[in-house]
């Protein structure tokens, strides 16, 4: 009996990397992005029926791990307050030397208000460059303005 959705991402991944599978070719069987995909595979979208099935098919997943690909999850996955995946550190670190920038420059072209993480996409590419490939990430969300009431 699998008790947590954690316990499917687990699968999930360990079927990935036995069965060799990319990402993107897990994106392009059920239609979306690679980048939506992959949250939904880790456990941070929910996948309807349809889209359930065929991640189940590919990694060979039971019935039951199908049901909870399913669910609405508990969003955020960080396993310590402060990451320590070097990978995530630097973004984490990116937003603590560039959060205030990027709030004033929001702010100030947009008015008071935030940018959804919920009516958004993200798109990452590799971006060759003669002094070392870089990684070009653009995020795209829709802004909400805070009411008055």
């Amino acid at each position: 009996m699998i008790s947590n959705r954690e316990a499917v991402t687990a699968a999930i991944i360990a079927a990935k990397v036995s069965k060799g599978i990319k990402w993107c070719d897990v994106a392009n069987t059920i239609g979306l992005s690679k980048e939506w995909t992959t949250a939904a595979c880790l456990g941070q979208m929910a996948l309807d029926k349809e889209q359930a099935a065929t991640v189940g098919e590919l990694f060979g997943l039971s019935d039951e791990a199908i049901a909870w690909l399913q669910i609405t999850p508990y969003k955020g996955s960080l396993p310590t307050e402060v990451p320590t995946d070097p990978l995530i550190y630097r973004w984490y670190e990116l937003v603590n030397v560039y959060g205030m920038t990027i709030k004033e420059l929001i702010h100030e072209e947009f008015g008071d208000g935030i940018m959804s993480a919920i009516d958004f996409s993200m798109d990452i590419q590799r971006e060759p460059n003669p002094n070392g490939d870089r990684v070009n990430v653009v995020l795209s969300g829709k802004f909400l303005p805070y009411k008055t009431y």
